[in-house]
């Protein structure tokens, strides 16, 4: 007889937990998979995963380091020496920014992790947090993990999804401790400036507020690659966080790191050596060489995305929806036409009878209600036999 497991009623989840939901895009790809268990043979428009391989030397260097007995060992919480410089000739070869690899920049697991990280280090309970909206659900589901007061700061096409400085200084800002930026902009595509980077950080400055921006698509379907770091005396408030899971095509990895002035990365390191153990040393020297991809890898990896994007605006232009030509990074985003009742219903709409997954905007806060955001990770392939079922759909 199978023994039934049962919780004791009187154990509770922390608080915490209750205060975050389950991760929209883990509870939606359950509903895929069991479509797909049904013979749905559903087609993912929604994650932004590259399905690109990294460079062939980032590949084989992963190898050879591999077979070697001696790399298999805990590694140090700061990243091997090659990596921190590897991460510094980065910087200064496309962003022209300057970094100190010994105390200036900290290798990450992810800059999803590092977005807990930085929270943990610098938010108390009741801490203002800006987050903007749209924007990355993580930024508003850890600030709850860790008990900050969430501060929205809405994001406007009328005004290309720019912060209205204006209109965030109307709010009580005296309890705000650090703010949340992301450009080239996830989901809206919107793309970074250095008048806009130089704004955010006199914002910065003029409260006291940690400027934290979040910079993973800047090589994506973007000519000149630009650093918030890049504005003088920007270290001094901000922190930022790059990954290459985008730029070079290595998701999975969870390659990532931070930059920000000595004092914010030693902060940071002493939560993150409470935490982890370390990355894999065999990943690292082969980040090392993925950092070091030529300016012809990424030009060919973005006119494959170029080719995926015609299509996506065919997808966008069949549903209706409007979007802007001028947007980068690794998504299509577009507003929906009045007649639709809203984003998820149309998703739903084209998930359940197109067999076509997209994500809708509401996901990234209530100013994404009336958008949906393709996804430039699917190849072309996919990518028009679900415009020809979208096109079968809405011609029924």
């Amino acid at each position: 007889m199978q023994k039934e497991d049962k919780v004791c009623k009187a154990i509770v989840p922390a608080e915490r937990v209750q205060r975050v939901s389950e991760y929209y895009f883990s509870r939606k790809l359950k509903e895929v998979a069991q479509m797909n268990a049904e013979g749905k043979d559903v087609i993912n428009l929604g994650v932004g995963s590259p399905d690109m391989a990294p460079s062939l030397p980032t590949i084989e260097r992963l190898c050879t380091e591999a077979r070697k007995p001696d790399t298999h060992g805990y590694q140090s919480y700061i990243g091997i020496p090659e990596l921190r410089q590897g991460y510094a000739n980065w910087y200064k070869k496309w962003y022209d920014v300057t970094l100190n690899p010994q105390t200036e920049i900290q290798p990450l697991i992810g800059s999803k992790e590092g977005i807990l990280h930085i929270s943990l280090a610098f938010l108390n309970p009741g801490d203002g947090v800006l987050v903007p909206n749209p924007g990355y659900p993580t930024y508003s589901s850890v600030s709850e993990l860790v008990g900050a007061k969430i501060i929205p700061y809405n994001l406007k096409e009328e005004l290309n999804w720019q912060p209205d400085f204006e209109e965030i200084e109307k709010s009580d800002l005296s309890n705000v401790k650090l703010m949340w930026i992301n450009y080239p902009n996830m989901p809206t595509g919107a793309n970074g400036s250095m008048e806009l980077f130089e704004k955010i950080v006199r914002f910065g400055k003029k409260h006291g507020i940690i400027i934290c921006h979040d910079n993973p698509y800047s090589f994506i379907l973007n000519k000149k690659p630009i650093s918030i770091l890049s504005v003088p005396g920007a270290m001094d408030i901000c922190i930022e966080l790059n990954s290459m899971s985008k730029a070079h095509n290595m998701p999975g990895w969870r390659m990532a790191m931070l930059a920000s002035n000595e004092q914010f990365v030693q902060w940071v390191l002493k939560v993150k050596s409470n935490i982890d153990s370390g990355q894999f040393k065999p990943m690292q020297l082969a980040a090392v060489d993925a950092l070091n991809n030529t300016a012809e890898w990424h030009q060919e990896m973005n006119q494959t995305y170029y080719s995926r994007r015609k299509l996506a605006a065919q997808i966008m232009h069949t549903l209706g929806c409007k979007f802007s030509t001028e947007q980068v990074g690794l998504f299509l985003w577009g507003k929906i036409p009045a007649t639709e009742t809203s984003g998820e219903a149309l998703c739903n709409e084209i998930l359940y009878k197109a067999h076509v997954f997209i994500t809708p905007g509401f996901i990234f806060g209530d100013q994404g209600e009336r958008y949906i955001r393709i996804s430039l990770c699917s190849k072309e392939e996919s990518l028009q036999e679900a415009l020809n079922r979208i096109n079968k759909l809405k011609n029924n």
